[in-house]
């Protein structure tokens, strides 16, 4: 299934994110939530904002998979949940808002677009 493909990279960043959370904790000293230090505040949502949308995103790439969508738009979708994702979290660790717009305006459109196709092979089959 090309969506393994997808989930894999997702899974992959996921863990990256959680190394980069451990980090700030090491280096701040936090035990505990976020010790109000803004380093792993957004940290902790970058690793939180990709553990929320990466999830829909993959069931609606996985559906179409499994429903035999053409692997273009299985790929087309899938490298653009990854980028979304990578751009967001990366402008928000940099705290680049234009950017991490630009992550969320990726991401939120490919779900919708994902979930459009879903809906258009469960109705007519195609």
């Amino acid at each position: 299934m090309i969506s393994s493909i997808y989930a894999a990279l997702s899974a992959l960043w996921i863990v990256w994110l959680s190394f980069g959370v451990i980090k700030v904790r090491r280096a701040k000293q936090v035990k505990l939530g976020d010790g109000n230090e803004p380093e792993l505040q957004a940290a902790i949502r970058a690793h939180g904002n990709a553990t929320e949308y990466i999830p829909i995103s993959l069931i609606l790439l996985v559906l179409l998979d499994v429903n035999k969508a053409p692997g273009l738009l299985i790929h087309v979708g899938g490298c653009l949940i990854v980028a979304g994702r990578i751009v967001h979290a990366k402008a928000l660790l940099s705290d680049n808002l234009q950017f991490r717009v630009l992550g969320m305006q990726i991401t939120l459109i490919t779900i919708v677009v994902l979930a459009f196709a879903n809906l258009i092979y469960f109705v007519i089959g195609v």
